[in-house]
This record gives structure tokens, C-alpha cells and sequence, in this order.
């Protein structure tokens, strides 16, 4: 590995070892991010989920609260992410019948060393693999796709947004 690589990397050390960052010497800041997604489903079962017709129960409803629980929990699902005290985590869930399908925003922040990115990622991620898992009975096709981070403000690098085209 080169040393521009282990300088990039700060997850692996200078044998190569994987390692927890050591954020004690960064600024307590604020710091957001903003992830997407969507998944895509026959217009049947979009339908269905408008109409609030699936048998589990609420879709939305559930893949907001599934996605909020699991991005407060981001560190138990990747493995050398901090844990972090959350100010707010908003997960919204959009019907979108271009797709057809759900698109979905996650928002977090925090007040911390460290930014809230995959908090986002998580809590987007862990809505849309509710709604195929509540959805999978009628539609097994269903795919998920379009999971990214959009903005992080914050920290020594400040802002980034993705840039479309």
C-alpha cells in the first residue's frame, strides 16, 4: 500500500491492520448528511401500498420507524463506525409512480467528532428493506437500488453535495 493510500484510508493503520479512527483530536461540531433511495415495484403493488392494502400493515409507516431505529443503531451494523447521539433523524417515504415505486430521504444530525453519513445510509437503506420485506408476498421482483449519499456538511471538510449529470 502506498503512503498516499494509508493517509486516505484512515480506517487501516500503517501495517495494514483494520482500526477504529481515533476522532478525540477533532472538533465537536455539527454535522449532517443527507442519503436516497428507492425501490421499484409492479404499479400493483405500489397500488396496494397507496391504498394501504398489505396484509403486514402500514408500509410507510413502518419503513419510517424501521429506518429511524436501524440509523440509530449504525454502529452495530458497520463495524468500525462511532456511535453517535443523534440530534434528529428524518426518514420520509414517497410513492413515486415514474419508478413505480417508494423513494426515500434520510436526514441526520449530530453534534459531534464525526459526521452522520452512515447514519443516513443506514436508516435509507434499512427503510427500503422494509418495504420489500413487508411488500415481498405480492411482488418478489420488487429492486432496490439508488442508495447514496447526497450532501454532509460539517467536520474539517466542510460541504459536499453531489453534483447531478
Amino acid at each position: 500500500m502506498t503512503g498516499d493510500a494509508k493517509r486516505r484510508l484512515g480506517h487501516v493503520d500503517d501495517h495494514g491492520r483494520v482500526r477504529m479512527v481515533d476522532v478525540g483530536d477533532k472538533d465537536i461540531t455539527r454535522r449532517s448528511a443527507i442519503a436516497e433511495g428507492w425501490i421499484r415495484m409492479e404499479p400493483s403493488t405500489l397500488a396496494a401500498v397507496r391504498e394501504n392494502e398489505i396484509r403486514k400493515g402500514h408500509v410507510l409507516a413502518v419503513a419510517q420507524i424501521a429506518g429511524i431505529s436501524a440509523g440509530k443503531r449504525a454502529s452495530e451494523w458497520i463495524p468500525l463506525c462511532h456511535p453517535l447521539y443523534l440530534n434528529v433523524l428524518d426518514v420520509s417515504l414517497t410513492p413515486d409512480d415514474d419508478l413505480p415505486g417508494i423513494r426515500v430521504e434520510a436526514r441526520a444530525a449530530v453534534t459531534a467528532r464525526t459526521g452522520a453519513e452512515m447514519e443516513a445510509l443506514v436508516a435509507a437503506s434499512s427503510a427500503l428493506l422494509t418495504v420489500y420485506d413487508m411488500c415481498k408476498g405480492m411482488d418478489r421482483g420488487m429492486e432496490l437500488g439508488g442508495i447514496r449519499l447526497l450532501e454532509k456538511r460539517g467536520g474539517r471538510s466542510g460541504t459536499w453535495r453531489r453534483e447531478e449529470g
